[in-house]
């Protein structure tokens, strides 16, 4: 990829600048005309990850430049689990600061005995 954008290869051989690229790619979506009134965008850029590897460099760049992420494990979704979302490390930074009273209460919880479920079926 770096060579193809004439620049030197850098971090698992991606471009130096890949992280300004991503986060430039993100703001560019959401610049909405003056003319037409401005207003907000909602962007959910999707990153396939190998082996599940949040870690990687292109997943870190992704999930730092949005305001959380959401992980879809294969394995969870051919275990029959519907929505197949790994509540354990996915992460909002919004929370619970979108949410009526009783949605926090009930989220909270649930949540955190989802995870601790997910903990013990793994062993």
């Amino acid at each position: 990829m770096p060579l193809l954008l004439r620049r030197l290869p850098s971090h698992e051989a991606y471009p130096g600048d890949i992280f300004y690229l991503h986060s430039h790619l993100l703001e560019r979506a959401a610049k909405l005309s003056s003319r037409l009134g401005e207003g907000s965008m909602t962007a959910l850029p999707i990153v396939e990850t190998q082996s599940g590897d949040v870690l990687a460099y292109i997943p870190t760049n992704v999930i730092s430049t949005t305001d959380g992420k959401i992980f879809l494990p294969t394995d969870l979704f051919h275990a029959g689990t519907c929505p197949a979302i790994n509540v354990g490390i996915s992460i909002s930074r919004v929370r619970s600061t979108a949410q009526i009273k009783a949605m926090k209460q009930v989220a909270g919880k649930l949540k955190l005995e989802l995870a601790q479920f997910a903990e013990l079926e793994a062993f």
